[in-house]
């Protein structure tokens, strides 16, 4: 693959963003997503490209943060991811790259409007002396999976979704990220032979990835800095906001 120089810098720097997101604030997930779609000819091809790098990422982050795993919520999105990344597969073929970005920008963006209403609905309970939160609707687990299992595969941008789940479901930072990484690793990995399949995965995509692995490894270990000096409110609202920001970009680029 024939990059210039601006190119280059762009695709390294979004390979530190990949490893940073892994092991830090996950909100920027999608931010590296934009930019490898933006520099490579296409979004399909941007997928085949990007999918090693997370695999490596999440790797590092599981082996970090692996004690803080919290496998009820794993279990309770996985399934949905897995039927929405079949869906995906099914859909590639048939979904262009700029449909395939405003799908995923609008989704990202209503999930993201969802979850801001519901802190200031919270919010305002504290402020009336209500203790109880509400339970979630009964859809509201398979939603997000079957919409992250099929953006996953689309356009590897399920994170925000992810970050919408887990949020509400007001993991601490910690615990967070380590159930973030092992649900992103396992289902990166299911995601391998539908991409392989469609010829995203192939020998020269590799040895693109194998020149940006160094750039991931630093990104983890920046990101893994990060969080350990990061207080749980700025944490969520970076991630939101962040994840809200690469939506609109998907929606207006």
């Amino acid at each position: 693959m024939t990059l210039d120089l601006w190119q280059w810098i762009a695709v390294v720097f979004a390979a530190l963003l990949v490893g940073f997101s892994k092991t830090g604030i996950a909100g920027l997930g999608i931010l590296f997503v934009a930019i490898f779609a933006s520099v490579l000819p296409s979004t399909k091809q941007a997928s085949g490209i990007v999918l090693p790098l997370l695999i490596i990422g999440d790797t590092i982050a599981v082996i970090a943060y692996r004690r803080h795993m919290r496998w009820t919520h794993f279990w309770k999105l996985f399934p949905w991811a897995a039927l929405g990344v079949f869906a995906g597969w099914l859909a590639m073929g048939r979904i262009d790259d700029a449909q395939a970005r405003l799908l995923t920008g609008a989704i990202i963006v209503a999930l993201t409007v969802m979850h801001i209403w519901r802190r200031r609905q919270a919010s305002r309970r504290t402020a009336a002396g209500i203790t109880d939160e509400p339970a979630l609707p009964v859809w509201f687990a398979p939603m997000i999976g079957v919409l992250a299992g099929f953006t996953t595969l689309i356009a590897n941008a399920a994170g925000p979704l992810a970050v919408i789940y887990f949020l509400t479901m007001r993991l601490p930072k910690m615990e967070f990220v380590g159930t973030h990484a092992v649900f992103f690793m396992i289902l990166n990995w299911f995601k391998v032979p539908f991409m392989v399949s469609l010829g995203l995965i192939n020998l020269d995509s590799l040895k693109f990835n194998a020149v940006l692995i160094p750039a991931v490894l630093v990104g983890a270990v920046a990101g893994r800095w990060i969080l350990g000096r990061i207080n749980q409110k700025i944490f969520e609202t970076a991630t939101l906001a962040l994840g809200a920001l690469a939506g609109l970009n998907l929606l207006l680029r």
